[in-house]
């Protein structure tokens, strides 16, 4: 299983569905997140309507950059209603066939010849485990991935598939306002089989919106970033670092400040009870 690092550098909003970067921005942005030790970057084959990847590609091809300094993380799966492919409705894809294809066109656009990680996007009520499993007993075989995992599948999703092929990374979407999959078993589900959980918007709504969960959790937040030392962000991230499911943040911010300091959240150790008033106050009820 990869070594990834202690943040995820969550590449879509590097594209057109974010920054837009230039071809030398992402070059930049590249050199700068491997130089402060972030070597993990997650892609998806239709972030940007199926671009971003060629563009991060290009950045990667030009920067000098040895493929053995960084790790490529992939989804694919999602048939998107873009400009890009002439999809009627948005649906799921999980032919042996377009697994394999779908990937063979990640790894032409991100130049390189196998991802570390591939994972399926989202769980589709019509996939064939043994299907899927066919597609990546192919692609470890010709080296076309070296792991391979899920994003929003739920234990249940996931256990059929273990029955197939292994799982070693489920990305979910959890965070301090998105807190299911610390009751609701997912995160059970991951601990009891090896699975490793990747985090999407780690930091939830907290920064997004004001509601009544966000000023309970405010004011326990600004309590303890004054008594840690640290700023809000880090103890919304040091909330999920605690976690003993091991959990690695997928972080979208193209500020290379903000990225370090989700870096030094991984050194943050909250107390036990800290940690549970974070919770509480997010739930805004005691727990049982």
């Amino acid at each position: 299983m990869p070594e990834f690092s202690k943040v995820i550098a969550g590449c879509m909003s590097w594209g057109t569905w974010g920054k837009n970067l230039s071809t030398s921005e992402m070059q930049r942005q590249l050199a700068q997140c491997i130089d402060i030790g972030i070597h993990s970057f997650d892609h998806a084959d239709i972030y940007g309507d199926y671009s971003t990847e060629a563009a991060f590609g290009k950045a990667f091809q030009n920067s000098g950059i040895s493929r053995s300094e960084l790790q490529l993380i992939s989804k694919c799966g999602i048939q998107y209603t873009g400009e890009a492919r002439s999809n009627r409705v948005k649906h799921y894809e999980y032919t042996s066939e377009y697994i394999v294809w779908s990937v063979e066109q990640s790894l032409q656009h991100l130049h390189t010849e196998y991802l570390d990680l591939l994972l399926l996007h989202r769980p589709s009520p019509l996939m064939r485990p043994e299907e899927i499993a066919e597609a990546v007993e192919i692609l470890r075989k010709d080296g076309k991935i070296l792991d391979f995992g899920v994003s929003n599948f739920n234990p249940a999703q996931t256990a059929l598939l273990e029955k197939y092929t292994a799982v070693s990374t489920n990305q979910i979407e959890v965070s301090l306002t998105n807190y299911e999959a610390i009751w609701d078993g997912s995160l059970t589900h991951m601990q009891s089989s090896a699975i490793r959980p990747m985090a999407w918007s780690p930091l939830g709504s907290y920064f997004k919106e004001t509601s009544a969960q966000q000023k309970r959790l405010q004011k326990e937040v600004l309590f303890l970033a004054e008594k840690y030392s640290i700023t809000e962000s880090q103890v919304l991230l040091a909330w999920l670092y605690k976690h003993p499911a091991g959990i690695l943040p997928v972080v979208g911010t193209t500020t290379i400040s903000r990225l370090r300091e989700a870096l030094e959240a991984a050194e943050i150790v909250l107390s036990t009870e800290d940690w549970f008033a974070l919770l509480v106050a997010s739930q805004g009820h005691k727990v049982p």
